[in-house]
Protein backbone atom coordinates (compact mmCIF):
# COMPACT_ATOMS: atom_id res chain seq x y z
CA UNK A 1 0.00 0.00 0.00
CA UNK A 2 0.87 3.63 -0.82
CA UNK A 3 2.28 5.66 2.23
CA UNK A 4 -0.49 7.73 3.05
CA UNK A 5 1.81 10.80 2.62
CA UNK A 6 2.66 10.37 -0.62
CA UNK A 7 0.10 11.33 -3.13
CA UNK A 8 -1.77 8.73 -5.37
CA UNK A 9 -1.12 8.31 -8.99
CA UNK A 10 -3.55 6.89 -11.10
CA UNK A 11 -3.56 5.82 -14.42
CA UNK A 12 -6.53 6.65 -16.99
CA UNK A 13 -7.95 3.33 -16.07
CA UNK A 14 -7.76 3.82 -12.49
CA UNK A 15 -8.89 8.01 -12.94
CA UNK A 16 -12.33 7.00 -14.71
CA UNK A 17 -13.18 4.22 -12.05
CA UNK A 18 -12.78 6.11 -8.90
CA UNK A 19 -13.92 9.68 -11.08
CA UNK A 20 -16.97 7.57 -12.07
CA UNK A 21 -17.43 5.85 -8.00
CA UNK A 22 -17.08 9.83 -7.30
CA UNK A 23 -19.37 11.05 -9.26
CA UNK A 24 -22.40 8.28 -8.71
CA UNK A 25 -21.74 8.41 -4.66
CA UNK A 26 -23.67 12.07 -4.59
CA UNK A 27 -25.71 11.68 -7.59
CA UNK A 28 -27.27 8.33 -7.41
CA UNK A 29 -26.44 7.59 -3.69
CA UNK A 30 -29.24 4.23 -4.07
CA UNK A 31 -27.30 2.27 -6.70
CA UNK A 32 -24.08 3.30 -4.74
CA UNK A 33 -22.05 1.11 -3.89
CA UNK A 34 -21.92 -0.03 -7.62
CA UNK A 35 -21.67 -3.11 -9.44
CA UNK A 36 -19.56 -4.32 -12.05
CA UNK A 37 -22.04 -3.96 -14.22
CA UNK A 38 -23.19 -0.28 -13.24
CA UNK A 39 -19.43 0.91 -12.48
CA UNK A 40 -18.84 -0.58 -16.28
CA UNK A 41 -21.77 1.65 -17.73
CA UNK A 42 -20.88 4.76 -15.73
CA UNK A 43 -17.07 4.71 -16.60
CA UNK A 44 -18.49 4.12 -20.65
CA UNK A 45 -21.06 6.84 -20.21
CA UNK A 46 -21.27 8.84 -23.26
CA UNK A 47 -22.39 12.57 -21.49
CA UNK A 48 -19.93 14.27 -19.06
CA UNK A 49 -16.92 12.38 -19.84
CA UNK A 50 -13.69 13.46 -21.52
CA UNK A 51 -13.12 11.44 -23.70
CA UNK A 52 -15.48 8.28 -24.02
CA UNK A 53 -13.85 4.97 -23.44
CA UNK A 54 -14.93 1.62 -23.93
CA UNK A 55 -13.60 -0.44 -21.02
CA UNK A 56 -14.75 -3.76 -20.66
CA UNK A 57 -14.73 -5.78 -17.54
CA UNK A 58 -11.38 -7.15 -17.81
CA UNK A 59 -9.71 -3.54 -17.48
CA UNK A 60 -12.15 -2.22 -14.67
CA UNK A 61 -11.48 -5.30 -12.53
CA UNK A 62 -7.83 -4.69 -12.89
CA UNK A 63 -8.00 -1.31 -12.07
CA UNK A 64 -10.33 -1.96 -9.07
CA UNK A 65 -7.52 -4.62 -8.26
CA UNK A 66 -4.90 -2.20 -7.91
CA UNK A 67 -6.78 0.86 -6.40
CA UNK A 68 -8.09 -2.11 -3.45
CA UNK A 69 -4.06 -3.04 -3.38
CA UNK A 70 -3.28 0.54 -2.39
CA UNK A 71 -6.40 1.59 -0.23
CA UNK A 72 -8.38 3.59 -2.70
CA UNK A 73 -11.28 1.07 -3.30
CA UNK A 74 -12.94 -1.08 -1.35
CA UNK A 75 -15.55 -4.03 -2.26
CA UNK A 76 -18.53 -4.37 -0.82
CA UNK A 77 -21.05 -7.83 -0.48
CA UNK A 78 -24.61 -7.49 -0.43
CA UNK A 79 -26.05 -8.22 3.42
CA UNK A 80 -29.04 -10.33 1.96
CA UNK A 81 -29.81 -12.42 -1.05
CA UNK A 82 -27.78 -13.14 -3.59
CA UNK A 83 -23.68 -12.34 -2.76
CA UNK A 84 -23.64 -9.47 -5.27
CA UNK A 85 -20.25 -7.42 -5.08
CA UNK A 86 -20.27 -3.94 -4.90
CA UNK A 87 -17.45 -1.21 -5.08
CA UNK A 88 -16.57 2.02 -3.50
CA UNK A 89 -13.68 4.24 -3.43
CA UNK A 90 -12.26 5.63 -0.56
CA UNK A 91 -9.72 8.68 -2.11
CA UNK A 92 -11.97 11.18 -0.59
CA UNK A 93 -11.32 9.75 2.83
CA UNK A 94 -7.54 9.32 2.12
CA UNK A 95 -6.94 12.71 0.64
CA UNK A 96 -9.73 14.39 3.15
CA UNK A 97 -11.45 16.58 0.67
CA UNK A 98 -14.05 18.42 1.64
CA UNK A 99 -17.58 18.30 -0.42
CA UNK A 100 -16.17 21.33 -2.85
CA UNK A 101 -12.93 19.98 -3.46
CA UNK A 102 -14.16 16.42 -3.79
CA UNK A 103 -16.71 17.95 -6.67
CA UNK A 104 -14.48 19.91 -8.34
CA UNK A 105 -11.56 16.75 -8.28
CA UNK A 106 -14.37 14.82 -9.53
CA UNK A 107 -15.07 16.65 -12.58
CA UNK A 108 -11.51 17.12 -13.14
CA UNK A 109 -11.06 13.65 -13.17
CA UNK A 110 -13.87 12.19 -15.36
CA UNK A 111 -13.64 15.79 -18.01
CA UNK A 112 -9.93 16.45 -18.09
CA UNK A 113 -8.75 20.61 -17.83
CA UNK A 114 -11.68 22.54 -17.10
CA UNK A 115 -12.00 26.69 -16.65
CA UNK A 116 -13.64 27.59 -12.95
CA UNK A 117 -16.96 28.71 -15.00
CA UNK A 118 -17.30 25.27 -16.10
CA UNK A 119 -16.17 23.70 -12.95
CA UNK A 120 -19.13 25.38 -11.58
CA UNK A 121 -21.91 24.49 -14.06
CA UNK A 122 -20.38 20.91 -14.33
CA UNK A 123 -20.66 20.58 -10.41
CA UNK A 124 -24.41 21.50 -9.80
CA UNK A 125 -25.65 17.99 -8.75
CA UNK A 126 -22.32 17.43 -6.92
CA UNK A 127 -21.99 21.16 -4.70
CA UNK A 128 -23.37 23.97 -4.86
CA UNK A 129 -21.35 26.80 -5.36
CA UNK A 130 -22.66 30.14 -5.04
CA UNK A 131 -20.91 31.58 -8.06
CA UNK A 132 -17.41 31.38 -9.78
CA UNK A 133 -15.00 33.31 -7.17
CA UNK A 134 -15.85 30.11 -4.59
CA UNK A 135 -14.68 27.69 -7.48
CA UNK A 136 -11.67 29.83 -7.59
CA UNK A 137 -10.95 29.81 -4.00
CA UNK A 138 -11.85 25.90 -3.74
CA UNK A 139 -8.63 25.17 -6.70
CA UNK A 140 -6.57 27.48 -5.07
CA UNK A 141 -6.76 25.34 -1.73
CA UNK A 142 -6.16 22.55 -3.60
CA UNK A 143 -3.29 23.82 -5.30
CA UNK A 144 -1.42 24.88 -2.14
CA UNK A 145 -2.10 21.74 -0.18
CA UNK A 146 1.58 20.43 1.18
CA UNK A 147 0.83 17.87 -1.65
CA UNK A 148 -0.73 20.02 -4.37
CA UNK A 149 -4.03 18.41 -6.07
CA UNK A 150 -4.63 20.83 -8.83
CA UNK A 151 -2.16 23.08 -11.36
CA UNK A 152 -3.60 25.81 -13.41
CA UNK A 153 -2.53 25.57 -16.78
CA UNK A 154 -1.37 29.13 -19.00
CA UNK A 155 -4.28 30.53 -21.00
CA UNK A 156 -4.12 29.25 -24.79
CA UNK A 157 -5.26 31.61 -27.78
CA UNK A 158 -9.20 32.17 -27.53
CA UNK A 159 -9.51 31.07 -24.21
CA UNK A 160 -11.19 33.22 -21.66
CA UNK A 161 -10.04 31.94 -19.01
CA UNK A 162 -6.88 29.64 -17.53
CA UNK A 163 -8.03 25.64 -17.31
CA UNK A 164 -7.03 23.53 -14.36
CA UNK A 165 -6.24 20.13 -14.13
CA UNK A 166 -5.72 17.35 -11.56
CA UNK A 167 -2.17 15.93 -10.13
CA UNK A 168 -3.46 12.45 -9.16
CA UNK A 169 -1.53 11.31 -12.92
CA UNK A 170 -0.89 12.10 -16.27
CA UNK A 171 -3.54 14.03 -17.74
CA UNK A 172 -4.22 14.76 -21.83
CA UNK A 173 -4.33 18.18 -22.64
CA UNK A 174 -5.72 18.76 -25.85
CA UNK A 175 -5.69 22.12 -27.78
CA UNK A 176 -9.13 23.89 -28.27
CA UNK A 177 -10.67 23.83 -31.60
CA UNK A 178 -8.64 26.53 -33.69
CA UNK A 179 -11.92 27.01 -35.96
CA UNK A 180 -13.43 28.42 -32.47
CA UNK A 181 -9.82 30.26 -31.67
CA UNK A 182 -9.94 33.43 -33.54
CA UNK A 183 -7.11 34.07 -35.50
CA UNK A 184 -4.86 34.51 -33.05
CA UNK A 185 -4.65 31.24 -32.47
CA UNK A 186 -1.02 30.03 -33.10
CA UNK A 187 -0.63 26.80 -34.99
CA UNK A 188 1.68 24.09 -33.20
CA UNK A 189 3.22 21.43 -35.85
CA UNK A 190 0.80 17.97 -35.00
CA UNK A 191 3.53 15.93 -34.78
CA UNK A 192 1.90 12.66 -36.35
CA UNK A 193 5.46 10.70 -37.06
CA UNK A 194 5.95 10.31 -33.43
CA UNK A 195 2.30 9.04 -32.50
CA UNK A 196 3.44 5.70 -33.44
CA UNK A 197 5.25 5.12 -30.82
CA UNK A 198 1.46 4.30 -29.30
CA UNK A 199 0.58 2.30 -31.93
CA UNK A 200 0.24 -0.27 -29.26
CA UNK A 201 -1.06 1.56 -26.44
CA UNK A 202 0.93 3.63 -23.68
CA UNK A 203 1.04 0.41 -20.95
CA UNK A 204 3.13 -1.67 -23.96
CA UNK A 205 5.13 1.37 -24.84
CA UNK A 206 5.89 1.47 -21.20
CA UNK A 207 6.87 -1.82 -21.14
CA UNK A 208 8.86 -2.43 -23.95
CA UNK A 209 10.94 0.40 -22.67
CA UNK A 210 11.49 -0.77 -19.10
CA UNK A 211 12.28 -3.86 -20.63
CA UNK A 212 14.97 -2.42 -23.21
CA UNK A 213 16.79 -0.48 -20.98
CA UNK A 214 16.94 -3.15 -18.13
CA UNK A 215 18.62 -5.65 -21.12
CA UNK A 216 20.80 -2.36 -22.20
CA UNK A 217 21.60 -0.88 -18.75
CA UNK A 218 24.93 -2.41 -17.75
CA UNK A 219 26.49 -1.70 -21.91
CA UNK A 220 24.68 1.40 -21.92
CA UNK A 221 26.36 2.67 -18.49
CA UNK A 222 29.70 1.49 -20.02
CA UNK A 223 29.39 3.63 -23.08
CA UNK A 224 28.16 7.08 -21.48
CA UNK A 225 28.71 7.24 -18.18
CA UNK A 226 31.77 9.88 -19.14
CA UNK A 227 29.42 11.61 -22.25
CA UNK A 228 29.30 14.91 -20.61
CA UNK A 229 33.41 14.93 -20.69
CA UNK A 230 32.60 16.08 -24.21
CA UNK A 231 29.74 17.98 -24.35
CA UNK A 232 30.77 21.38 -22.58
CA UNK A 233 27.64 23.09 -23.25
CA UNK A 234 25.56 20.48 -20.87
CA UNK A 235 28.13 21.15 -18.34
CA UNK A 236 27.39 24.29 -18.29
CA UNK A 237 23.86 24.01 -18.10
CA UNK A 238 23.70 21.60 -15.64
CA UNK A 239 25.97 23.67 -13.18
CA UNK A 240 23.75 26.67 -13.77
CA UNK A 241 20.84 24.80 -12.96
CA UNK A 242 22.66 23.25 -9.93
CA UNK A 243 23.09 27.22 -8.50
CA UNK A 244 19.41 28.04 -9.76
CA UNK A 245 18.47 25.18 -7.11
CA UNK A 246 20.15 27.79 -4.20
CA UNK A 247 20.51 24.28 -2.24
CA UNK A 248 16.69 22.72 -2.85
CA UNK A 249 16.29 19.73 -4.00
CA UNK A 250 16.81 18.36 -7.31
CA UNK A 251 15.36 16.00 -8.74
CA UNK A 252 16.62 13.81 -12.07
CA UNK A 253 13.78 12.89 -14.15
CA UNK A 254 15.15 9.71 -16.24
CA UNK A 255 18.32 9.55 -14.95
CA UNK A 256 19.37 5.94 -16.39
CA UNK A 257 22.75 5.34 -15.51
CA UNK A 258 23.27 8.05 -13.11
CA UNK A 259 25.94 10.29 -14.81
CA UNK A 260 23.55 13.56 -15.10
CA UNK A 261 22.57 13.38 -11.20
CA UNK A 262 26.14 12.85 -10.74
CA UNK A 263 27.00 15.97 -12.61
CA UNK A 264 25.33 18.05 -10.70
CA UNK A 265 25.82 16.35 -7.03
CA UNK A 266 29.29 17.39 -8.58
CA UNK A 267 28.29 21.37 -8.89
CA UNK A 268 26.96 21.68 -5.59
CA UNK A 269 23.36 20.20 -5.61
CA UNK A 270 21.28 17.97 -3.11
CA UNK A 271 20.08 15.41 -6.45
CA UNK A 272 18.12 12.34 -6.21
CA UNK A 273 17.66 10.26 -9.53
CA UNK A 274 14.87 8.92 -10.84
CA UNK A 275 14.16 6.32 -13.65
CA UNK A 276 10.97 3.94 -14.90
CA UNK A 277 13.92 1.19 -15.68
CA UNK A 278 14.87 -0.78 -12.58
CA UNK A 279 18.00 -2.30 -13.89
CA UNK A 280 18.87 0.95 -14.49
CA UNK A 281 18.26 2.24 -11.46
CA UNK A 282 20.49 -0.92 -9.82
CA UNK A 283 23.13 0.34 -12.53
CA UNK A 284 23.45 4.19 -11.07
CA UNK A 285 23.60 2.94 -7.42
CA UNK A 286 26.20 0.49 -8.22
CA UNK A 287 28.06 3.69 -10.25
CA UNK A 288 26.89 6.06 -7.69
CA UNK A 289 26.67 4.65 -4.44
CA UNK A 290 27.02 7.92 -2.52
CA UNK A 291 24.02 9.29 -4.35
CA UNK A 292 19.96 8.14 -3.87
CA UNK A 293 18.44 6.95 -6.55
CA UNK A 294 14.68 5.53 -6.99
CA UNK A 295 12.29 3.58 -9.70
CA UNK A 296 9.38 6.46 -10.65
CA UNK A 297 7.53 7.85 -13.72
CA UNK A 298 8.91 11.14 -14.28
CA UNK A 299 5.30 11.30 -14.71
CA UNK A 300 4.46 10.58 -11.12
CA UNK A 301 7.77 11.99 -9.19
CA UNK A 302 7.56 11.42 -5.26
CA UNK A 303 7.55 15.08 -3.63
CA UNK A 304 11.52 15.44 -1.78
CA UNK A 305 11.64 14.46 1.43
CA UNK A 306 13.01 17.16 2.44
CA UNK A 307 10.58 19.47 1.24
CA UNK A 308 6.74 18.89 0.96
CA UNK A 309 6.18 22.37 -1.39
CA UNK A 310 7.91 20.15 -4.28
CA UNK A 311 11.45 20.03 -5.74
CA UNK A 312 13.77 23.36 -6.38
CA UNK A 313 14.67 22.18 -9.61
CA UNK A 314 13.90 19.30 -12.39
CA UNK A 315 16.37 17.99 -15.00
CA UNK A 316 14.63 15.82 -17.82
CA UNK A 317 17.81 15.34 -19.76
CA UNK A 318 15.97 13.39 -23.31
CA UNK A 319 14.02 11.87 -21.09
CA UNK A 320 10.93 12.61 -23.43
CA UNK A 321 12.17 10.68 -25.97
CA UNK A 322 9.36 8.22 -25.94
CA UNK A 323 6.90 10.14 -25.81
CA UNK A 324 4.33 10.81 -28.52
CA UNK A 325 4.04 14.67 -29.23
CA UNK A 326 0.24 14.45 -28.07
CA UNK A 327 2.12 12.98 -24.66
CA UNK A 328 4.40 16.42 -24.58
CA UNK A 329 1.96 18.79 -22.93
CA UNK A 330 0.60 16.39 -19.90
CA UNK A 331 3.81 15.36 -19.39
CA UNK A 332 5.76 19.15 -18.69
CA UNK A 333 2.43 19.91 -16.99
CA UNK A 334 3.37 17.16 -14.54
CA UNK A 335 7.11 17.76 -14.34
CA UNK A 336 5.89 21.72 -13.94
CA UNK A 337 3.33 20.51 -10.90
CA UNK A 338 6.22 18.87 -9.22
CA UNK A 339 8.27 22.27 -8.77
CA UNK A 340 8.09 24.09 -5.54
CA UNK A 341 7.49 27.90 -5.94
CA UNK A 342 9.91 29.23 -7.90
CA UNK A 343 11.76 26.06 -9.04
CA UNK A 344 13.09 25.43 -12.20
CA UNK A 345 12.62 23.28 -15.03
CA UNK A 346 14.92 22.06 -17.82
CA UNK A 347 13.93 19.83 -20.69
CA UNK A 348 16.44 18.19 -23.05
CA UNK A 349 15.55 16.84 -26.40
CA UNK A 350 15.99 15.42 -30.10
CA UNK A 351 14.78 17.66 -32.71
CA UNK A 352 12.92 16.42 -35.79
CA UNK A 353 9.44 14.88 -36.60
CA UNK A 354 10.17 11.66 -36.66
CA UNK A 355 9.54 7.84 -34.92
CA UNK A 356 13.20 5.84 -34.85
CA UNK A 357 12.27 1.96 -34.42
CA UNK A 358 15.40 0.72 -32.97
CA UNK A 359 16.20 -3.42 -32.49
CA UNK A 360 19.39 -2.78 -31.27
CA UNK A 361 21.44 -0.49 -28.70
CA UNK A 362 24.76 -0.50 -27.40
CA UNK A 363 25.19 -4.08 -29.02
CA UNK A 364 22.04 -5.38 -27.29
CA UNK A 365 19.20 -6.42 -28.67
CA UNK A 366 15.95 -4.42 -28.18
CA UNK A 367 12.50 -3.32 -28.83
CA UNK A 368 11.94 0.01 -28.79
CA UNK A 369 11.59 3.34 -30.73
CA UNK A 370 12.62 6.69 -30.20
CA UNK A 371 10.64 10.11 -31.12
CA UNK A 372 12.22 13.22 -32.24
CA UNK A 373 9.99 16.28 -31.15
CA UNK A 374 9.40 19.82 -33.50
CA UNK A 375 11.10 22.56 -31.35
CA UNK A 376 7.43 24.58 -31.38
CA UNK A 377 5.67 21.83 -29.58
CA UNK A 378 8.54 21.67 -27.03
CA UNK A 379 7.74 25.35 -26.21
CA UNK A 380 4.09 24.80 -26.63
CA UNK A 381 3.81 22.27 -23.74
CA UNK A 382 6.36 24.60 -21.33
CA UNK A 383 4.59 27.61 -22.09
CA UNK A 384 0.71 25.49 -21.56
CA UNK A 385 2.03 24.14 -17.98
CA UNK A 386 2.11 27.97 -16.84
CA UNK A 387 5.92 28.00 -16.46
CA UNK A 388 8.08 31.75 -17.34
CA UNK A 389 11.36 32.71 -17.67
CA UNK A 390 11.41 31.03 -20.50
CA UNK A 391 14.73 30.77 -22.32
CA UNK A 392 15.69 27.90 -24.88
CA UNK A 393 19.01 26.89 -26.83
CA UNK A 394 19.50 24.39 -30.19
CA UNK A 395 22.74 23.24 -30.64
CA UNK A 396 24.34 20.81 -33.32
CA UNK A 397 25.77 17.11 -32.36
CA UNK A 398 29.47 16.83 -30.91
CA UNK A 399 30.74 14.96 -33.88
CA UNK A 400 31.98 11.27 -32.63
CA UNK A 401 30.57 12.18 -29.70
CA UNK A 402 26.65 11.46 -29.56
CA UNK A 403 23.66 10.29 -32.00
CA UNK A 404 23.85 12.95 -34.85
CA UNK A 405 20.71 15.10 -33.87
CA UNK A 406 20.20 18.66 -33.59
CA UNK A 407 19.59 19.20 -29.45
CA UNK A 408 17.91 21.56 -27.74
CA UNK A 409 17.66 22.48 -24.12
CA UNK A 410 14.59 24.46 -22.45
CA UNK A 411 14.83 26.00 -19.04
CA UNK A 412 12.01 27.63 -17.41
CA UNK A 413 10.63 28.43 -13.58
CA UNK A 414 7.65 28.04 -12.14
CA UNK A 415 5.63 31.12 -10.72
CA UNK A 416 6.27 31.55 -7.38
Amino acid sequence: MESDAALPVLDPVEQRVVGSLLEKERTVPASYPMTLNGLRTACNQSSSRDPVVDFDDRMIMDAIDRLKARGLARMIYASSGARTVKYRQVLDERLALGSDERAVLTVLLLRGPNAPGELKSRTERLHGFEDRAEVAATLDRLAHRPEPLVQELARLPGQQDNRWIHLLGPVEITTPDPGRAGPAASAVPPGEASETVLAGGSAARDAKVVMAYDQVATAYADQLLDELDAKPFDRWLLERIADLADGCPVADAGTGPGQIAFHLAAAGAEVTGFDLSPGMVDEARRRFPELSFAVADLTALPRPVADATGWGAITAWYSLVHLAASELRPAVALLAGALRPGGWLAIAVHLGDEARPMTELFGVAVEVTFALHHPDRVLDAVETAGLVDIEWYRRGPYVGAETPTERMYVLARRPS
